[in-house]
C-alpha cells in the first residue's frame, strides 16, 4: 500500500483520507477495473528499438515520521544504456483537478504514473532521512526491454491515469504487476498459494502504529473485510512486503529474481513494528476500570457521571454514523459491513436527551431506559459474534473496552421499578 510521496502539486499519500475517514473514521476504496485502460499498454514488439536492454531494478522506499508517509513507498528503475536512470512512479494525483475532493471521499480516487530523473525522485528521501534500497533484477533483454517499453507508453498523459485502491491497486500493487506482466505471469504464480498470515488490518496497524489515532482509526473503522489471511502475492501491497518477495523469487530461467541488491540512501527513520501490537489486555483492563467507575459514579456523582455519558454517546453517535455512512455512501469496501457499528451507534444520539435531564438533576423518560438497554444489546451481539467464524471480524479489543461500559451505564441509569411506579401514578 504504497502512498503517493510528492509534495502538495503532484500530492502524496493515500493514508490521508485512511486516516481521517477511520480516525474522524475511514477505510478503503474500491477498484472500478472497468472504469479504467488495461494496466499496461504495449506496442507491437516491431516497436522495440534494437538496442542493448535497459537495466530494471524496483526501488524501496522505507516508511517516514509523516502519517502519509507511514506506509512506504516504490518505483521502477529503468536504466538504459548511456541515459540517465529514470524513476517511474504509481503515487501521484493532482488535488487541483476538479472534483477531486468528492471522488477522494467517495473512494474514486484517480493516480498517475509520472517518469522523473532517479536523482530527482530520491532527493525528497535523502531530506527526510527515508532509507532506499535498490534491487537490480536478473531478467531476460526482451523481458526488459519490454517492461521499459510498457511503462513509457504507460506514463503518457493520455495513458497514465488510473483507479486507485487502498489495497488493490496501490503504487506498490502497480509496480508488482508490471514486474508480472514482463515475467508472463511467473511472479504471481510463485505468490499467490503461500501465506503467512497477514491481514489488511494487520498491516495497516502495524504500520499506521506510530501514529496511534491513525492506526485508531484504521482499526476501529475497518470491517471483516480487512481480517482475511493474506497470500503472499496480495501482501505486496505493502513496499517492503514486496521487496521481501522478490528477495526469494525467480525468473523464467530458474535463477534468483534479484541479481544485486543496495542501498542507496540509509534509514534514520525509527522502523514500525514487526507485528501488529496485542491490546486485547490493556482493553480488559481500561473496559473493566471504566465499568466501575461509571457505576460508583451514577450512584455517588450522578450528574458528573452523566456529562461524562454524554461525551460517550456523543462519540457513539458521531463515530457510528461516520461508519455507516462509509458502509452505504463510499466505495471503501473495507469500512462496509463493520460489526463496530453495534459498539459505536449511531442510535446513541437517542441516550441524548435523558442524558442531558439527568446532567441537570432531572429525571429522564420511561423510553431513556430502554434507550440505554437497546444500545447496550447493541454491544452485547458485538460481543457474540465473536464466536460467529463466519462473520469473522477481529474486534475483541473494542468488544473488551467498550462492552462493560454500554452495560454499566445502562445498570447505572436505569430507574428502579419502586421509582418508576409512582411517576407514572403521578403524571
Amino acid at each position: 500500500m504504497a502512498p503517493a510521496d510528492r509534495a502538495p502539486a503532484a500530492a502524496r499519500g493515500w493514508r490521508w483520507l485512511l486516516a481521517l475517514l477511520l480516525a474522524l473514521a475511514a477505510v478503503v476504496a474500491h477498484a472500478h477495473p472497468e472504469d479504467e485502460p488495461p494496466l499496461f499498454r504495449r506496442p507491437g514488439m516491431a516497436q522495440v528499438p534494437p538496442v542493448d536492454a535497459p537495466r530494471i531494478g524496483v526501488l524501496t522506499m522505507e516508511p517516514g515520521e509523516v502519517f502519509f508517509e507511514r506506509f512506504g513507498h516504490n518505483a521502477i528503475v529503468v536504466a538504459a544504456p548511456g541515459a540517465e536512470p529514470i524513476a517511474y512512479n504509481f503515487g501521484f494525483f493532482d488535488m487541483r483537478e476538479e472534483g477531486f475532493v468528492g471522488e477522494f471521499i467517495a473512494g474514486r480516487m484517480r493516480y498517475m504514473l509520472v517518469a522523473l530523473p532517479l536523482a530527482e525522485d530520491l532527493e525528497s528521501y535523502r531530506r527526510s532521512g527515508r532509507g532506499v534500497g535498490l534491487q537490480w533484477l536478473d531478467l531476460e533483454p526482451a523481458q526488459a526491454r519490454a517492461i521499459a517499453e510498457a511503462l513509457a507508453v504507460n506514463a503518457r498523459p493520455e495513458n497514465a491515469r488510473y483507479t486507485y485502491d487502498y489495497y488493490l491497486s496501490n503504487c506498490s500493487t502497480r509496480v508488482r504487476d508490471a514486474l508480472d506482466a514482463a515475467l508472463g505471469g511467473a511472479l504471481r504464480a510463485q505468490l499467490e498459494g503461500r501465506s503467512r498470515g497477514l491481514t489488511y488490518r494487520s498491516e495497516s496497524v502495524r504500520l499506521a502504529w506510530p501514529a496511534k489515532w491513525m492506526a485508531t482509526g484504521f482499526d476501529v473503522g475497518m470491517g471483516a473485510y480487512g481480517d482475511r489471511p493474506l497470500s503472499r502475492w496480495e501482501e505486496a501491497f505493502i513496499p517492503m512486503r514486496l521487496r521481501d518477495s522478490l528477495r526469494e523469487a525467480h525468473g523464467t530461467t530458474g535463477r534468483p529474481l534479484v541479481a544485486e541488491e543496495l542501498e542507496v540512501l540509509p534509514n534514520r527513520v525509527e522502523s514500525p513494528p514487526e507485528a501488529m501490537p496485542r491490546t486485547e489486555g490493556r482493553a480488559f483492563i481500561a473496559g473493566a476500570v471504566l465499568a466501575l467507575l461509571a457505576l460508583w459514579g451514577a450512584r455517588r456523582h450522578r450528574r458528573a457521571t452523566a456529562l461524562f455519558a454524554l461525551a460517550f454517546w456523543t462519540t457513539c453517535a458521531l463515530a457510528g454514523a461516520t461508519m455507516a455512512f462509509i458502509w452505504f455512501g463510499t466505495a471503501h469496501v473495507a469500512g462496509h459491513a463493520n460489526l463496530n457499528l453495534l459498539l459505536l451507534p449511531p442510535w446513541a444520539l437517542a441516550l441524548l436527551p435523558g442524558g442531558f435531564a439527568l446532567a441537570r438533576g432531572r429525571a429522564p423518560s420511561r423510553r431513556f431506559d430502554v434507550a440505554l438497554w437497546v444500545v447496550a444489546g447493541g454491544a452485547a451481539l458485538a460481543g457474540f459474534a465473536q464466536f460467529l467464524p463466519f462473520l469473522a471480524q477481529r474486534n475483541m479489543s473494542w468488544v473488551l473496552l467498550l462492552l462493560p461500559l454500554h452495560l454499566a451505564l445502562a445498570r447505572g441509569f436505569t430507574r428502579p421499578a419502586a421509582l418508576v411506579a409512582p411517576a407514572a401514578a403521578s403524571g
